[in-house]
């Protein structure tokens, strides 16, 4: 049997195949075995730079001398508009302050500046550095016309008092608001007026910041005396103090009312803390020229509520003003049952009429004590006595003269609320309100 050759030939073609496979792997071409790669030149360093020289400072002979005001008025236009007015204040009050005479004037515009106004603004850049009390620098002072005319102060720190505030009106146009007048403070060789600007706004403003100053002449200096009486402004005194009220920062002053010789105003107030809000209304009047505007007005009834509120223990008839029998306020502190100590919260109004009655000799105060219907007559007739001469002796020991003082005693005669409820039966509420000791300032 003839043996099959076929094996032996795909063993031969395999081999060819291999050595094939080797050869082409040796010599295909851009093998890195077979090709040369070129050479790549190395960068060369770049020049080094030269350094940057600083700008030449020039001499002070060099530098542009400042604008004058009447160079600055003629570059004036018509000023800049804010949707915020207090955004637009601030910018000039940053201005001025800095010295800066032409951007403070771009920002006011030549409608609210002429070119004294100017030069007076630039002598009182020069006199001496221009700085903001701070906090506060920049306070809203109220409306003129409601949502249409505000009036802001720029706050100086340091000029005397009366010297020291800077006005600026603003108009709101179109949801806009620009500067449409300036009132500087009066100039050192000028006399300072009980209040720099005599509208009604002015009057309001000059008549609120004497009360928060606890200030009572100078605060009586702005009010109508045939209709606001000496108590009303010295209880006013009392609730700013004992309140610790404060005029709130947003219109503190709004516009309520304005008629020809007669406007009003309703005054927001808040605590120091910002906590509680309360308000007031105050009205003023013109009378004949020359006379400025007086207050001649002021309805406390719901400041006294909230006063009861928050410092009474909700007792609205707790109230350190209350009406006189004779017609006019009368100033009211409060006994605890059977007592006749004054307590810590009465000597803080008795420190507030301490000042008004020392500050002029002539001022006679009549102090009248109460009681409530408990006891007898005699004992209660005592009692009363007992209460006026307490606050007498008081005001005595803080240095005002006993000529100054009248006491009496009413016994339980005068009681400001039933001491009973309508079925007879007995109110304490009613009791704690007719405990009391009267003032009447007699001016």
């Amino acid at each position: 049997m003839q043996r099959s050759k076929l094996p032996y030939f795909f063993l031969a073609l395999s081999a060819v195949l291999a050595i094939s496979a080797v050869a082409l792997l040796f010599i295909r071409p851009g093998s890195p075995a077979l090709v040369e790669q070129p050479a790549v030149p190395e960068p060369s360093p770049e020049p080094p730079k030269k350094p940057e020289l600083p700008p030449a400072v020039p001499n002070l002979g060099e530098m542009p001398a400042p604008e004058k005001p009447e160079d600055v008025f003629k570059n004036l236009g018509v000023g800049v508009e804010e949707v915020d007015p207090s955004e637009l204040v601030a910018r000039i009050a940053k201005a001025i302050e800095a010295g800066d005479l032409a951007t403070a004037a771009k920002l006011i515009g030549k409608d609210a500046l002429d070119p004294k106004t100017l030069e007076r603004l630039k002598n009182l850049a020069t006199a001496q550095a221009i700085k903001l009390r701070q906090p506060g620098g920049v306070r809203e002072v109220g409306e003129l016309e409601l949502n249409a005319l505000a009036r802001w102060s720029l706050e100086l720190d340091g000029p005397e008092a009366g010297r020291d505030r800077i006005f600026l009106d603003l108009r709101r146009n179109k949801g806009v608001w620009s500067v449409e007048k300036i009132t500087l403070p009066p100039a050192a060789n000028e006399p300072i007026p009980k209040a720099i600007l005599a509208d009604s706004l002015g009057t309001a403003d000059a008549f609120l910041q004497a009360v928060l100053k606890q200030d009572f002449e100078f605060a009586r200096a702005f009010v109508d005396p045939a209709t606001v009486s000496d108590a009303k402004i010295a209880g006013l005194c009392i609730l700013f103090e004992e309140g610790g009220y404060r005029l709130r920062p947003s219109k503190p002053l709004r516009a309520m009312f304005q008629r020809k010789n007669t406007v009003g105003y309703l005054a927001n107030v808040e605590t120091k803390d910002a906590a509680q809000s309360a308000q007031f209304a105050i009205s003023l009047r013109q009378p004949p020229a020359p006379s400025n505007w007086l207050v001649s007005e002021i309805n406390l009834d719901q400041l006294l509520a909230d006063y009861a509120r928050r410092v009474a223990g909700g007792d609205v008839y707790y109230s350190p003003l209350v009406k006189n029998p004779q017609g006019g306020d009368t100033l009211a502190l409060y006994f605890e049952f059977d007592e006749d100590e004054i307590n810590p919260r009465t000597r803080r109004q008795l420190e507030i009429v301490t000042m008004i009655l020392k500050s002029d000799p002539g001022k006679k105060i009549t102090l009248s004590g109460h009681t409530d219907s408990l006891g007898t007559d005699g004992y209660n007739r005592s009692l009363s006595d007992r209460r006026a001469d307490v606050v007498r002796d008081y005001l005595v020991k803080a240095g005002v003269s006993e000529e100054q003082i009248i006491t009496l005693g009413k016994g339980a005669s005068q009681p400001r609320r039933p001491n009973v409820t309508e079925t007879g039966e007995d109110d304490p509420e009613g009791r704690r309100a007719n405990r009391r000791t009267e003032i009447y300032l007699d001016f």
